[in-house]
């Protein structure tokens, strides 16, 4: 039996199906990932996009932080991938249960899919720190300098969780609780080497924990099945 065939046969058998996935999920939909070859952090800045992307940055130099942002962080014309698609139609059939994702796009959403756990918040959502109103991504893509709240005058924060900043509560919990109850667990499109979300995997109790991912990662010697392609042709590639 090969790999996708064993997969294949494992999803047939499941009836409550997580699937976690990271930047590789996005990245056939022309949004480039973090740390492959050609990632956003092997790009040339004047300042490292770790640090431009850390809360103290946000805080220090705001409008170099915009500029970045809008530059790099706002591809609103992409479009959900065959893995995205597939994803949804596993929760049509009642198979998937969630989705919990590292990503800041909405592509999940944009597919199709209902119960998503966005453990680093969403280029989708934005907020006045002062008022709490909300704006759309294009409120902050169509601006310039620092976005400012037209009600109160405050800062407008993208709803995202920068470098420094802790997750939300309630997202991690529900995500821990997904896991937790999973009888398939698919990770796909992830380096699993970003913490706490990385970790969140070891919450999961079941004994087909499946890796799907273009290069190795930590966690390949933990899984049960794992495979090194792309994540749209082996998720595009299952019936359901």
């Amino acid at each position: 039996m090969t790999k996708l065939e064993q997969l294949q046969k494992w999803v047939d058998e499941s009836e409550n199906i997580v699937f976690f996935g990271g930047a590789g999920v996005s990245t056939e939909s022309g949004i480039p990932d973090f740390r492959s070859v050609d990632g956003l952090y092997h790009q040339k800045y004047d300042v490292p996009p770790e640090t431009m992307l850390s809360h103290t940055y946000y805080e220090s130099h705001p409008e170099a932080f915009f500029r970045f942002y809008r530059d790099k962080m706002l591809p609103l014309e992409a479009q959900p991938n065959a893995a995205h698609l597939k994803l949804v139609e596993l929760e049509r059939a009642g198979k998937l249960k969630a989705v919990v994702t590292q990503n800041i796009d909405g592509l999940h959403q944009k597919a199709g899919s209902r119960l998503v756990y966005e453990l680093h918040g969403s280029v989708l959502r934005n907020y006045c720190e002062r008022c709490g109103a909300a704006y759309s991504a294009e409120f902050i893509r169509d601006g310039e300098g620092v976005p400012e709240c037209p009600v109160c005058g405050g800062r407008v924060k993208p709803d995202v969780v920068l470098y420094e900043e802790g997750l939300d509560q309630d997202t991690v919990e529900g995500a821990v609780l997904a896991i937790s109850r999973a009888d398939l667990l698919i990770v796909g499109g992830t380096s699993l080497v970003v913490y706490p979300a990385a970790g969140l995997i070891n919450y999961y109790r079941g004994r087909r924990l499946v890796l799907i991912n273009r290069d190795p990662t930590p966690y390949d010697g933990r899984a049960d099945l794992v495979i090194h392609d792309s994540l749209g042709r082996v998720l595009g590639g299952l019936r359901v």
